[in-house]
């Protein structure tokens, strides 16, 4: 049965009244799973203002309230888990299993944001100059936004919320249009947790919506996840409008395979990498880089027979490894890149078209695909495919590969699988990219370290979650005290060090 998924603002759902609508669609059958009323600006600006009057006193609520908010919260998420994953998976179209990953990794985010009373201290110097003591202090922003990919519709929001809700902002987020459904969960769990009306509001929306909150004074900081084209927009034009912007954006990201890798678990990591949630995620191993050609031709060997063998089924089915991709469209699109490919020349090892499934005869579903033989001049191999299509490149020399990675325009992620503890170490160091795997292939940091990539991945200073979470929703505050006991008769009109005093 089709629903209707409603924005939640200042504490309540409140229908749309735009005008405007969305179609989420379950793609595992091709069916409209709901309607999605899309916000116009009037909308966003009540969110705003709901969230502005709330903004006040949540600031000044003590932080380890504040934390007991979100430990409530953590215990919902934790008793919802399954409905939460089962809503994932029914927009998304990820297997089961995989959308419980997804949430437990967001769960991880909140548990270090339970912890922001310790996040939180400042430093402090005595003694700076005679009598005089200099200390520092965090300080929440205001109203922030978040802007959610459809990807992963409970993980990334997770990376935001809690967040800046731990430090003291209020938040909006703005789900994807495509996949709302779990991240509208979320912030039901989150008022029944707790949060006062206003302190966090979701309205649904595309570019109109985007648009208003990057317009707005009233919002000081924008997190965003999602594609390149999309997050430098919103960084230019949240940057251009005075607020701090974070945009983690596209990837390409490379594993170098070396001859002396442990070739059975390089086979298996790479297939999740690839494969996993159908190749839909920003952190997805898209190319393999082989040193060797004997590497090379092992590796086809090996991985040709498990590609070919991918249980590709809805996410009903307990035994599927890889679910559908999100829409038609990117089916499309995936299979567009597929034919590319093979125009260009590259080898189709496995080609993952055509693929249908008895009583699915609607969804989107693609099978895996192999490419052997790919170059760096060919569209495969330089643009993000985002689905389950892995590019096999050539190398001789490991200095190669290492170049490949380097030149490349995205750096968000990468890895390297070597029994060679100094040509790690040397990747490691030389490695132009933001997350580094060493015989992990997909290396997104646990929650209290920071995720973010380099060049082209991100645009902004800060990474998201861990300490560069907290630094980036909140401003620093500098504090030099003298008391009047300590202070002498007379000005002082010239400027002085501390040594000076």
């Amino acid at each position: 049965m089709t629903t209707t998924i409603n924005h939640f603002i200042n504490g309540k759902s409140v229908p749309g009244t735009s005008g405007r609508t969305a179609e989420a669609f379950n793609p595992a059958t091709g069916e409209v799973d709901a309607i999605v009323p899309l916000a116009s600006k009037s909308e966003v600006e009540t969110a705003i203002v709901a969230a502005a009057a709330a903004f006040p006193a949540w600031s000044t609520t003590p932080a380890a309230k504040r934390a007991q908010v979100l430990f409530k919260f953590r215990e919902l998420l934790i008793a919802n888990l399954d409905e939460v994953a089962e809503l994932i998976s029914r927009q998304h179209g990820k297997t089961l299993p995989d959308a419980r990953g997804e949430a437990t990794r967001g769960l991880e985010v909140v548990e270090f944001a339970c912890g922001i009373p310790h996040a939180l201290k400042g430093e402090m110097s005595e003694q700076v100059a005679g009598k005089v003591d200099t200390y520092s202090t965090r300080q929440a922003l205001g109203v922030v936004a978040g802007i959610t990919p459809f990807n992963f519709p409970a993980m990334v929001p997770m990376w935001m919320f809690p967040m800046a809700l731990a430090v003291g902002n209020t938040f909006i987020l703005k789900p994807s249009e495509r996949s709302p459904a779990a991240t509208v969960r979320l912030v039901e769990l989150m008022h029944e947790a707790g949060a006062p009306e206003g302190v966090l509001n979701l309205v649904n929306g595309d570019k109109e919506a985007v648009d208003a909150l990057l317009g707005d004074e009233r919002v000081k900081a924008i997190s965003f996840v999602g594609s390149t084209a999309v997050g430098k927009y919103i960084y230019e034009t949240g940057c251009a409008n005075g607020k701090r912007v974070q945009a983690l954006c596209g990837a390409k990201n490379h594993a170098i395979v070396m001859p002396d890798a442990d070739m059975g678990m390089t086979v298996n990591a790479l297939m999740g990498a690839a494969y996993g949630s159908a190749g839909e995620r920003c952190m997805a191993i898209s190319v393999a880089v082989v040193v060797g050609k004997e590497t090379g031709d092992e590796l086809i060997k090996q991985m040709a027979p498990k590609v070919q063998s991918l249980k590709v089924a809805p996410y009903t089915d307990e035994e599927a490894e890889m679910g559908p991709v999100v829409t038609f469209e990117a089916k499309e699109r995936i299979e567009g890149y597929i034919q590319s490919g093979i125009d260009e020349g590259a080898t189709a090892v496995v080609d993952g078209r055509g693929l249908t499934l008895q009583g699915y005869e609607n969804g989107y579903f693609t099978g895996g695909t192999l490419f052997d033989n790919v170059t760096e001049d060919m569209k495969i191999y330089k643009e993000e495919i985002f689905g389950p299509v892995l590019s096999v490149v050539r190398t001789d020399t490991y200095e190669e590969a290492l170049r490949l990675v380097n030149e490349h325009e995205y750096g968000n992620g990468t890895a390297i699988f070597t029994r060679d503890g100094d040509t790690a170490r040397d990747f490691n160091n030389r490695v132009q990219a933001g997350m580094v795997g060493i015989n992990v292939p997909i290396p997104v940091p646990v929650a209290y370290h920071s995720f973010g990539g380099w060049k082209n991945s991100l645009f902004g200073d800060h990474h998201i979650h861990g300490m560069e979470g907290v630094r980036f929703y909140t401003k620093l505050k500098t504090t030099t005290a003298r008391w009047p006991s300590g202070v002498k008769d007379g000005a002082e009109f010239h400027f002085k060090s501390g040594a000076d005093h």
